[in-house]
């Protein structure tokens, strides 16, 4: 369910929805992998205070959290206004390595809290992303992290932080594009109150904007490929989060509330399904 009322939704045209926690989260969000220096914060700033981009995700691995903590600093936006995530690697995981590297984490921002701090990968045969879990729910209750979530984790996995811990993530980030649509792990996250986040929703563009039922729906709306697909994600129930420093790419990835896909539309896209963009099974692959 939207909630504009929210106060991060203010100032900016991308609505949010309701997390499990009581919270809100931007319906869309931008991605900052790879934004560094000097230029990566001109970008993030910019696109805070220029398109009305609220949620931020960085992460420990993209090694960019100082430039997005200059950037908060820089723009004019208030902070309780933004949702900043960030995510623990994997050689962080266990209960006092996760508190830890989240201390850490604020440091480099120069924050007193993240709105959203995720486990970056589950890492099962390290075996020790429920104790990281439980790391996760005591920074919650000391207030340096709002909300709580995971990424690349699957149902099993989920299913065994709600048995061990009680506590259900508020969003679980997985890869998720036309070709790789996830229909049966959003509808078990919507299941058990989870929202879901895509990483790499537009699949790094590699020919997707080239495909029929894409350019047929952009000629039919009048919008760009890119809004397609990124409609089609707010449409299925995935929150995306394009990477772009380029302000007008910015502006339009944010651009697409604003025009409705019809259903037969969004059965097409979803119709592309082909497999993963590359082998990262969270069963098999594992990042530190």
């Amino acid at each position: 369910m939207a909630n504009s009322a929210d106060s991060s939704a203010q100032n900016s045209p991308i609505p949010t929805l309701d997390l499990n926690d009581g919270r809100a989260i931007p319906q869309l969000g931008l991605g900052i992998y790879a934004m560094k220096g000097e230029e990566g914060v001109d970008a993030i700033a910019g696109a805070v205070d220029n398109v009305g981009y609220r949620l931020l995700d960085t992460a420990v691995n993209y090694e960019n959290e100082r430039e997005v903590g200059q950037a908060i600093a820089k723009a004019s936006a208030p902070r309780e206004d933004l949702f900043v995530t960030s995510k623990i690697p994997g050689r962080h995981h266990g209960f006092d390595e996760s508190i830890a590297s989240t201390e850490e984490s604020l440091g480099r921002l120069g924050l007193d809290y993240l709105d959203l701090h995720l486990i970056h990968w589950p890492n099962p045969s390290v075996g020790k992303y429920v104790d990281t879990w439980r790391g996760l729910i005591e920074l919650r209750e000391r207030g340096l992290v709002k909300s709580i979530g995971v990424s690349n984790f699957t149902e099993a996995m989920l299913a065994e932080l709600v048995e061990k811990t009680g506590v259900t993530p508020a969003v679980n980030q997985v890869e998720l594009h036309p070709y790789f649509p996830q229909a049966k792990l959003i509808e078990f996250h919507r299941s058990i109150g989870v929202q879901t986040e895509s990483w790499s929703p537009l699949y790094r563009d590699q020919g997707l904007f080239d495909e029929a039922p894409i350019t047929e729906a952009a000629a039919a709306h009048g919008v760009t490929p890119a809004q397609v697909v990124l409609r089609w994600h707010t449409q299925i129930g995935s929150i995306p989060i394009p990477k772009s420093a380029n302000p007008e790419r910015q502006r339009t990835n944010a651009d697409v509330f604003g025009f409705e896909l019809t259903p037969d539309e969004v059965a097409a896209i979803s119709g592309l399904e082909r497999g993963r963009m590359k082998d990262r099974d969270p069963l098999t692959h594992e990042e530190m």
